[in-house]
């Protein structure tokens, strides 16, 4: 062993420890090797930084804004429901509805940002059907991780292992290479998943998980809002005919609050594709086939006449007091401050509305709700009110110092779509992005940055939340490993590996190196990132196949799904440590789960992999 190589193993294994105790942060240690490596003199402070200049590196930052945009528009939410909808109350049938789900998913976008999304989904479930959150999360946990082994864009190791072989003469995967592969290692989880299910806790731990003793109190909902404020029958919906009065006046005109004691809440107006959520203010002037969404502060007003009164079409209520358009339309508890200029004022003498855009539509002194027109009371200090509007106004009451302070928020607040409506535009743009990898028309990373702009053109994403939707702790830390390949590379470190590799596994047949080369990866991965693995294993599995003299793809292939195979402790990814406390697991609990399913994995893949991908292709 030469001195550069030992500096250079000295410096991977500082790496190692760091990246083990977590300290510093895994993207600090990347950018510590990155500075410190070149002053072992085998590479240069340009090789050093030449990750940041490599295709895959934009390739990972624009599935992670592909993936916001999914997010962001609501398609990650809508399966979730869907799941929910589908699996009634069938144990077995929900997990494997969830898995197929999360892997589908997970085929497409990040393994962590769809653990993420179904967490919330998943503990829905569990409260609505009575099942364990602990029978839930770990299935969910290994069918986000097996996603990882379908698509060539499914997590980062893929990625750098293709990148791997490109930089060595060879043409790289194919976009469904991975999933030949990771179907049956899917289907094989599921199954594994319904036995081992019954070692994963049981019905009793639903109340502990879910709001249960010692849990924290929970915050209302809107129904529970609409029935303290008695707001049931209040709602209605109002079409405005082209024959109306109404038409071509304005709100302020119209005065409907003063004529009637009806409070118009939104306006919703036709578009070209759908229907468009208005804000109502004074200026508002309406048009005809606008519907109203009112509010009947007098009991005593009938619908009826206001209908005739202005020719208005009376419309189907589809929920309770609007819950139908709770992505747009939100309450809030809010008090009135002590120092309020509020005091003393009615709500219209205030124009509560014109300052905030929000409607005043209970009251409540004390405990007892107030009936009738509240409009016309005078505001006490300590006074709640519940107010009703967009969400963005709601977010920016205590901001504009409109005299009250927001007392609680229901639940459905932490449910609201930041780009609710284009879940169609998000969908179309990522199978453009699909489409265009699969064929090859361009290279994967154009398609990516294409799926990008579309995002972004189609307002499904901003330009200021896709570059924080980026983990750009993820993209230093690849960064910051991949020096470590071309010192390795260059020091005969890789070379040093694969010999050694060969020699112990001299004469067990090609199946031997390619389990020994799963094993290695798979227990590495437990001490370091996924990512981190395949950057140090990649070469040598291609470095084993040259001195065999086979196709480098089943080597390089193993790698990549070994790196995936991260099942066995709640530290080797992030996936495992989001489950972690929903779940209530320990960390046996992965060791005696995990463990299993890791070696069928490994099972799976050393049959299947020189099958379909044969050691010596015919010519």
């Amino acid at each position: 062993m030469s001195a550069e190589l030992g500096l250079v193993l000295a410096l991977l294994a500082a790496a190692v420890v760091m990246f083990v105790v977590n300290n510093p942060r895994m993207d600090v240690v990347a950018l510590i090797m990155i500075t410190v490596l070149p002053f072992t003199g085998v590479i240069s402070m340009g090789e050093a930084l030449a990750g940041f200049s490599d295709s895959n590196i934009v390739l990972i930052a624009a599935l992670f804004v592909v993936g916001e945009g999914l997010v962001r528009t609501g398609v990650a939410r809508n399966l979730g429901d869907l799941l929910i909808a589908r699996t009634g109350r069938s144990e077995i049938r929900l997990i494997v509805l969830l898995m197929l789900c999360v892997c589908g998913l997970g085929a497409l976008m990040s393994s962590t940002a769809v653990t993420a999304i179904f967490i919330p989904v998943a503990l829905r479930i569990s409260q609505t059907t009575g099942t364990s959150p602990s029978r839930l999360m770990m299935p969910l946990c290994y069918a986000a991780l097996i996603s990882g082994m379908t698509t060539l864009v499914a997590t980062a190791p893929n990625l750098v292992v293709n990148s791997e072989l490109i930089r060595h003469g060879t043409a790289g995967f194919g976009f469904f290479s991975f999933t030949a592969f990771g179907v049956p290692i899917l289907i094989s989880g599921i199954a594994y998943m319904l036995f081992a299910r019954h070692w994963l806790g049981g019905k009793d731990e639903v109340g502990q998980t879910a709001g249960g003793a010692g849990s924290a109190p929970r915050r209302p909902s809107l129904s529970n809002w609409i029935e303290e404020y008695n707001l049931t029958n209040r709602e209605h919906r109002l079409r405005v005919l082209p024959q109306s009065p109404l038409v071509g006046k304005t709100l302020a005109e119209i005065d409907l609050r003063g004529a009637s004691g009806a409070s118009i809440i939104a306006i919703e107006r036709a578009g070209r594709l759908s229907g468009t959520l208005i804000e109502p203010s004074e200026s508002t002037e309406l048009h005809a086939g606008d519907v109203l969404f009112l509010d009947l502060f007098s009991p005593g007003t009938p619908v009826n006449a206001l209908g005739e009164r202005f020719a208005l079409e009376s419309l189907a209520i589809p929920g309770i007091y609007f819950c139908d358009r709770s992505q747009e339309i939100g309450m809030a508890e809010v008090i009135v401050s002590i120092d309020s200029e509020l005091i003393g004022k009615t709500i219209l003498q205030a124009r509560f509305r014109s300052l905030t855009s929000l409607s005043v539509i209970g009251l409540r002194r004390g405990v007892a709700a107030q009936e009738g027109r509240i409009l016309d009371e005078e505001l006490k200090a300590g006074d709640t009110l519940l107010v009703v509007g967009r969400w963005k106004h709601i977010e920016r009451l205590s901001i504009d110092g409109a005299g009250v302070l927001i007392m609680r928020l229901p639940t459905e607040i932490d449910e609201v779509l930041p780009v609710a409506g284009k879940a169609w535009y998000a969908v179309i743009c990522l199978l453009i992005m699909v489409g265009l990898m699969v064929s090859g028309i361009v290279p994967n990373v154009q398609a990516a940055i294409i799926g990008c702009l579309l995002m972004g053109a189609t307002g499904c994403i901003g330009i200021g939340d896709a570059y924080r939707c980026i983990s750009w702790k993820t993209i230093v830390l690849i960064v910051g490993m991949l020096p470590f390949s071309i010192a390795l590379q260059r020091t005969g470190g890789v070379d040093l590996a694969a010999d050694a590799l060969a020699s112990v596994t001299s004469g067990a047949g090609s199946h031997a190196v390619l389990a020994c080369l799963f094993a290695i990866t798979a227990l590495l991965g437990l001490f370091i990132s996924n990512t981190a693995t395949a950057v140090l294993m990649a070469p040598v599995a291609i470095a084993v196949a040259k001195d065999l003299g086979a196709s480098p793809y089943p080597f390089a292939m193993i790698v990549a799904l070994a790196a995936s195979t991260a099942f066995m402790t709640p530290i080797s990814s992030p996936v495992n440590t989001l489950v972690v406390g929903p779940g209530r697991y320990k960390f046996g609990d992965f060791v005696r789960i995990g463990t299993p399913l890791g070696i069928i994995a490994m099972i799976i893949s050393v049959i299947m992999v020189p099958w379909l991908l044969p050691l010596h292709p015919v010519q």
